[in-house]
């Protein structure tokens, strides 16, 4: 579990693609670090596979390139790192999982001396899951949705969140790690499988009712 509060942004040394996936090698931030510890990386849990000197090593399955943007990072980018929240610690941000949903694409950015502003397009699927005001996570990042209409929602970015973490870096066409508020995702499932039961007793009810 995470709160979206970004400890940071770690530069990735090295990718070493093969046939099960890829191996993300970054830079170590912390010295208290142990082998199997989750670290959220762009909002992606990942476990720590192995430590070398300043080096994290990392395993991405393919199922997590597939839903993620991990495969698309390349030596010298810096990916946003938080680790695991800590039982009665303050909780900064919301709860994130580290389970990508889905990604979603830069279309718009106004990035000014006055306002840092992007629109993001989301997948049709995760429509359902945001609201205006409502919590997303955005590459690890916790974020409020400013605006939304049909596919697409904005967030607006403050002067600590360019400093702390890549989302500054990002142009026009990035695929962002998308996180739906795990709240809005409880309700939601709940609704659609009560709706679902509701509508299959109903029928059966009525089948009943003809025989």
């Amino acid at each position: 579990m995470f709160t979206g509060i970004v400890e940071g942004s770690a530069e990735v040394l090295s990718v070493h693609d093969h046939a099960g996936g890829r191996r993300l090698v970054i830079r170590n931030m912390w010295n208290d670090l142990h082998l199997g510890e989750s670290v959220a990386c762009n909002g992606c849990c990942l476990t720590v596979a192995s430590l070398e000197n300043d080096r994290i090593h990392f395993d991405c399955i393919r199922e997590t390139l597939k839903r993620t943007n991990l495969g698309l990072l390349q030596v010298g980018d810096r990916i946003n790192v938080e680790r695991s929240l800590r039982a009665g610690a303050r909780i900064d941000g919301h709860f994130v999982q580290g389970h990508v949903d889905g990604t979603g694409i830069l279309v718009h950015r106004i990035a000014n001396d006055t306002e840092w502003r992007y629109t993001i397009e989301a997948p049709e699927h995760l429509i359902k899951y945001l609201i205006p005001k409502g919590s997303v996570c955005v590459d690890g990042i916790s974020l409020t949705i400013a605006a939304l209409k049909d596919r697409r929602f904005d967030i607006t970015l403050i002067p600590t969140t360019l400093q702390m973490t890549n989302i500054g870096s990002r142009p026009v066409g990035w695929s962002f790690n998308l996180e739906c508020d795990m709240i809005s995702k409880q309700i939601v499932t709940f609704l659609e499988l009560r709706r679902t039961h509701r509508n299959d007793s109903g029928f059966a009810e009525s089948q009943a009712n003809e025989l």
